[in-house]
């Protein structure tokens, strides 16, 4: 009986569940998926965080707003493809990209680990295809 209830326990972990957040009204398919890295996935925000990750090749990916200082933008694009990083720039203003993320500040720039359960880096492929 129980090991009935240990292998009834190991089939349950094994299966993975996946989220889904409904979108909101006026809310795009980046905006949901960066939502949803924000929810479950590993991030950093910041443009010296942004910069270390993209020379020292930590983050899979990373997100520039549309408004970034060129200088600043120009510099992380440039390590980030020495290191292979993909970058992905968003067309959200910083005040934007910190209100998808949740934050009541600017952000510029935010650098990926884990996208969680989100297909933000898909997404990033695929606009970067175009």
């Amino acid at each position: 009986m129980a090991e009935e209830e240990g292998e009834k326990k190991k089939v349950k972990k094994e299966a993975k569940v996946t989220r889904k957040r409904k979108k909101k009204e006026g809310e795009g398919e980046i905006e949901g998926a960066l939502k949803l890295m924000v929810e479950t996935g590993k991030y950093e925000l910041g443009f010296r965080k942004g910069q270390a990750n993209a020379l020292l090749g930590k983050a899979k990916a990373i997100v520039l707003a549309k408004n970034a200082p060129p200088i600043n933008a120009a510099d992380i694009q440039h390590y980030a493809k020495l290191s292979g990083i993909p970058v992905f720039v968003v067309d959200k203003t910083s005040l934007e990209l910190g209100s998808v993320c949740g934050r009541p500040h600017p952000v510029s720039v935010l650098s990926i680990y884990d996208e969680g359960e989100s297909n933000i880096l898909k997404i990033a492929e695929k606009k970067g295809k175009k």
